[in-house]
């Protein structure tokens, strides 16, 4: 009986570590730099008829639009910005939606979107920038294992936070982004009506997608390398969708201490481990790698993903 009170004094010890280091790191959240001006973005209609050809010059419009974000960028002096986002205007890109303004929002397809019949959104975390290569290279290794019947979206459509910062250890960032995450999934649902939709709901992300979870029209909700929702379990989140649950085994994320603390400024934590059996997520393989492993080609994680976004059973933990 002695222990419980010795763990949970070492767990709330931890948690205040954590704070106090986001708070002195820097200041990292707080003293970034302005965001790089942008032109407005273009004004799009609604994704229905999701058809090749309104995909194609929707696609085309936000091409234009992320080359114009470039060339402001380099008026402004930032290269390596301006080279990002001359990246994103390339022939081969699809862009969904771009908005270069407020450290840029975008949602990228790989894939066809118009034929497919399996659509997999991607919800970055902490430190998910404009044009980041990473979440790309993810969307991209992650349709090419799910399928050609099966379209990506790298949803960016948020400012995360630093992970080095009290941002990411308080539920704001995703309150301010579950509005604009639910609306674009509602409004996927109506421009694929029949379509199978997975969440894919990374760190950070994860909190996100809880926050937008309560009667979100997708099948399945992915939470992986989690801190926690904010939940205390996966009926709390009040979604029809499955929900899954992955952690790799040498992912940091899992030494987080699973709490929520009142704060006269907020809330700090994210409460209940969705790989906790009480929580009531059902439990994948997410294999042995780190915190940015989980979409690379030929892994444990990568595949389960896949196949939790075809509809199919995953290997379990």
């Amino acid at each position: 009986m002695a222990s419980r009170p010795r763990s949970r004094r070492l767990r709330r010890t931890l948690l205040t570590a954590l704070v106090i280091a986001s708070v002195a790191v820097p200041t990292a959240g707080a003293a970034r730099p302005a965001a790089v001006p942008a032109p407005p973005p273009p004004a799009l209609g609604s994704l229905a008829p999701a058809t090749t050809a309104t995909l194609d010059a929707r696609y085309a419009t936000n091409r234009d639009a992320a080359l114009a974000a470039a060339r402001t960028a380099a008026d402004y002096g930032d290269r390596k910005r301006a080279a990002a986002l001359r990246a994103m205007a390339g022939p081969d890109r699809q862009l969904l939606s771009f908005d270069g303004r407020d450290g840029g929002r975008s949602v990228e397809v790989v894939g066809d979107l118009a034929r497919a019949d399996r659509v997999a959104v991607l919800v970055p975390g902490s430190d998910t920038a404009l044009g980041s290569r990473r979440l790309r290279d993810g969307a991209v290794a992650l349709q090419r294992q799910s399928g050609e019947r099966s379209a990506v979206l790298a949803w960016l459509g948020y400012a995360t936070p630093a992970t080095a910062s009290a941002a990411a250890l308080t539920p704001g960032r995703a309150d301010e982004a579950a509005p604009e995450l639910r609306a674009f999934v509602r409004e996927m649902r109506a421009a694929k009506p029949t379509a199978r939709i997975t969440l894919l709901c990374h760190s950070y992300g994860s909190v996100v997608c809880a926050r937008a979870a309560d009667g979100l029209p997708a099948d399945a909700l992915v939470l992986y390398g989690s801190p926690g929702t904010g939940a205390d379990s996966a009926a709390d989140l009040r979604t029809r969708a499955t929900v899954w649950a992955g952690r790799g085994a040498a992912d940091w994320i899992a030494h987080v201490p699973h709490l929520r603390l009142p704060l006269p400024f907020g809330e700090l934590g994210f409460g209940a481990d969705p790989l906790d059996p009480d929580f009531g997520a059902r439990v994948f393989d997410a294999g042995t790698g780190g915190h940015s492993d989980y979409l690379a080609p030929g892994s444990v994680p990568l595949g389960n993903l896949a196949r939790i976004v075809q509809g199919r059973e995953p290997t379990h933990a």
